[in-house]
Formats: structure tokens, C-alpha cells, sequence
């Protein structure tokens, strides 16, 4: 592996120029003690940094790289697309065509807006809630982040915790006052506050499986909870699913966990790796958004052509038979070789997945909200980061970051992470 100096004078042009150096907090890495690799190049499951070295990467975009990089029919349809124009500001059929997929796999679903981030999608999503029940009071759980918008990042997850920042300056007061931040996975929290407060409750959001303190499924019970309490008292429930949506199942999280929100939130993989967010729900609700409904929210570039054509052709592939089962097993295999790794190395960790989001905590015990979370060994966490970009494995630069597959990792590239692994930890014990 060559030393990035390439990337390393990059860096050092950047944070002349752009905050941090970095268009994105997390990406800076300095919670794990280095400095960002600057990627030239991607294909399949690998990419290529500024100095020409490879890596099998396991961030694939922080999500949507679900057939892996450069995949020839999601670039078969940007080039087709491009042929056509890059962006008109007025409809496409290409719009038509993504929705009418989206609204098909997802039963809660029956009419969905395209906007551009997971951001937008969930601020417009509690916009839309907020003026469909006429109430103001938002619920959201510690840990999970759903985008930077004012009323979303008290107590959120991933890039918040790992730089360390409670809340966010810039941030009024008031706004925060109307967001209640719970404990994931804690039924009795959410049970009294809701016989508390639930007749104020526009809305309750939530990460169906939390990505954003590194993996953390929802136990037994909790998604339940939420769907029977806030049909009881009023409110709407939404699910977050800009990571899970078309990742840990074609319908969602809330098709393996049989669950309907009222709405659903989407991004990643429906843009094919191009900038995207949805959110949709049932007519009734979705009647509200402008022209036809009071809610207001629009976007110049929403629906793009080239993000729409790369998200039908995505979703086209995601449909084919066997695909999630073949994706599901390439994970297991990850996530057992880990494990196993790290017990032969003699560390504590905890291995999850789910569909193929994968976590790995250095602790003891099993993680199930972001106080366990952050009970990991963030320095031990770091030295693995920093050793297994050394040996060319590309995985997220915190510790509350999920990491993902996708189809064009082969049981080689997991072999060798696993190997890789060993060998760090290995490394690390001596």
C-alpha cells in the first residue's frame, strides 16, 4: 500500500477552500486519527484513492451502491438520459415511472414526491405531518439522525456523535422545544410519554433499523409499539427509510418487519448512487402537498432525469429473483467472519446485520441504543480503522456508522476482510 500522498495534498488544498476540508463532517476521519482519502476512481466493490491504491470498499457511498460501483446498466441508463439533457425544471415520464416502482414495492405507499436528499425528504415529511393533524409536537429517538434540518438534530446520531457535538449550534430554542428525543428500543419510554403528550404528537420518525450509531436492529416489540400507539393517540408514524429503503429488503424494513407507517422516507438507493430523496404515503395524506393540498414544499431539481433513470434501472435489477437471499447470505458470511476474528483475537466486539447493513461494537455487551453505543471502545475502534485501510478495507471512519454490501462483493473480498481483520486485530493484541 503506497503512502497517500496524493490525497494528503489534496487535503491540504482543500481546508483552504471548502470547511474541514470536507463537503460532509464525517468524511474528515478525524475521530479516527487520519486524514480522508481522496477517491479517483471506482469499480464493482472496489476503489481507487488518489495514489492509485485499492480497496474493497464497504461504505458504497454511505449506502446506495447496492450493485456496487459502476454497475453497466445503472450507467447504460445516466448516459442514455444524459443524451436527452441533464435537468429542465418541468416533468419527465422518467418521474412517472420511478414512482409507480417505489409506490408497487412499498404496500404503504400509494403516492410519493421525489426531493432531492434524505434531508429534504424527512423535513418535508413532518412539514407535511405537522400540517395534516394540525399539531406541532415531534417525536424522535436518541441516536437516529434523519438530516440536518433544525428540528431533527436534537440527540442525533452519526456524524453528531462522532464528532462529539450534543446538539448544534444555530438551532433556535423554540425549535427545539417542539422535538421530544427518546431512548431507541425503550416501549415504556415511549408508552408514558405518549399517555403524557400524545394528544400533541403530530408526528413520531423513526430509523426502523438504526444505521446512524452503527447498526442497531429494533427489538422485539418496539416497532409494534410505536405503530399501535400512534394510531391510538392520533399522530403519524414515519419511517425513516433512506438507508433501508430497497437495502435490507425491496419493500423496506417495514416489509420484513410487516409494519405500515403512514409515511415512508426514502433516498440512496432509489437515486442509483445519484443525489435523490422521496417520501410518500397514503393519498389521503399526500393530498395535503402542494399544488394539490396547503403544504408547501417544492424543488428545482426534484425528479431529475439523470437520478430518476439511474433509480429505475437500479430498482429494475433489485427485482430479479434470489437477489436479496444471495445478498443476505455474502453478509452473514461477513458478519460470522468478524466475529469470529475478533474471538480468536481475544476482543470483545459485538456483530450484527441486518439485510446487508452490517455493525461491529468493541464491547461486551449487546448494543440496543446509543448509550450502549457509545460504551464501545472508540480507541481501539480507531487503531482498526486506521489498520484496515492499510491492508485496503475501506469501511466508515466512526464507530456509529453502518457498514454495507453490496451484490458485486464476492466471498473473495470477504475472505479477505476477514483475513485483513485478523490480522489487525492480531496486531493490535500483541
Amino acid at each position: 500500500m503506497k503512502t497517500p500522498k496524493n490525497s494528503c495534498r489534496l487535503y491540504e488544498r482543500a481546508v483552504q477552500s471548502i470547511p474541514g476540508g470536507v463537503n460532509s463532517p464525517v468524511r474528515a476521519c478525524k475521530s479516527v486519527g487520519a486524514d480522508p482519502l481522496f477517491i479517483r476512481s471506482a469499480d464493482g466493490a472496489v476503489i481507487v484513492d488518489a495514489d492509485g491504491n485499492r480497496y474493497i470498499d464497504y461504505i458504497g457511498s454511505w449506502g446506495p451502491m447496492i450493485l456496487g460501483h459502476r454497475h453497466p446498466a445503472v450507467m447504460a441508463a445516466i448516459q442514455k438520459a444524459m443524451q436527452r439533457g441533464t435537468s429542465f425544471g418541468a416533468p419527465t415520464d422518467l418521474e412517472i415511472t420511478l414512482a409507480e416502482m417505489v409506490i408497487a414495492a412499498v404496500p404503504s405507499v400509494e403516492m410519493v414526491r421525489m426531493v432531492n436528499s434524505g434531508t429534504e425528504a424527512a423535513m418535508s415529511a413532518i412539514r407535511l405531518a405537522r400540517g395534516y393533524t394540525g399539531r406541532d409536537l415531534v417525536v424522535k429517538f436518541d441516536g437516529c439522525y434523519h438530516g440536518h434540518a433544525d428540528t431533527l438534530l436534537v440527540a442525533a446520531g452519526s456524524g453528531v456523535a462522532t464528532l462529539g457535538i450534543p446538539g448544534s449550534p444555530g438551532v433556535p430554542k423554540p425549535t427545539a422545544r417542539h422535538t421530544l428525543s427518546l431512548p431507541y428500543n425503550d416501549i415504556d419510554c415511549f408508552r408514558r410519554v405518549m399517555q403524557k403528550q400524545g394528544g400533541q404528537v403530530a408526528c413520531v420518525i423513526v430509523e426502523p433499523v438504526a444505521g446512524n450509531m452503527g447498526l442497531v436492529a429494533p427489538v422485539k416489540g418496539f416497532l409494534q409499539s410505536l405503530r399501535k400507539l400512534t394510531a391510538e393517540y392520533g399522530a403519524l408514524l414515519i419511517f425513516d427509510e433512506v438507508m433501508t429503503g430497497f437495502r435490507v429488503a425491496y419493500g423496506g424494513a417495514q416489509s420484513l418487519y410487516r409494519i405500515q407507517p403512514d409515511l415512508s422516507c426514502f433516498g440512496k438507493i432509489i437515486g442509483g448512487g445519484l443525489p435523490v430523496g422521496a417520501y410518500g404515503g397514503r393519498r389521503k395524506i399526500m393530498s395535503h402537498i402542494a399544488p394539490q393540498g396547503p403544504v408547501y414544499q417544492a424543488g428545482t431539481l426534484s425528479g431529475n432525469p439523470l437520478a430518476m433513470a439511474a433509480g429505475i434501472a437500479t430498482l429494475t435489477q433489485l427485482r430479479k429473483k434470489s437477489f436479496y437471499e444471495k445478498l443476505e447470505k455474502q453478509s452473514a458470511r461477513l458478519c460470522t467472519g468478524l466475529a469470529a476474528a475478533a474471538a480468536r483475537s481475544g476482543f470483545p466486539v459485538q456483530v450484527d446485520h441486518v439485510g446487508s447493513m452490517l455493525g461491529m461494537f468493541f464491547c461486551a455487551d449487546p448494543v440496543r441504543s446509543i448509550e450502549d453505543a457509545k460504551k464501545s471502545d472508540l480507541a481501539l475502534f480507531s487503531k482498526f480503522y486506521q489498520g484496515m485501510r492499510r491492508e485496503g478495507v475501506y469501511i466508515a471512519p466512526s464507530q456509529f456508522e453502518a457498514l454495507f454490501l453490496s451484490s458485486a462483493h464476492t466471498s473473495e473480498h470477504i475472505d479477505r476482510t476477514v483475513r485483513a481483520a485478523e490480522k489487525v486485530l492480531k496486531r493490535l493484541r500483541e
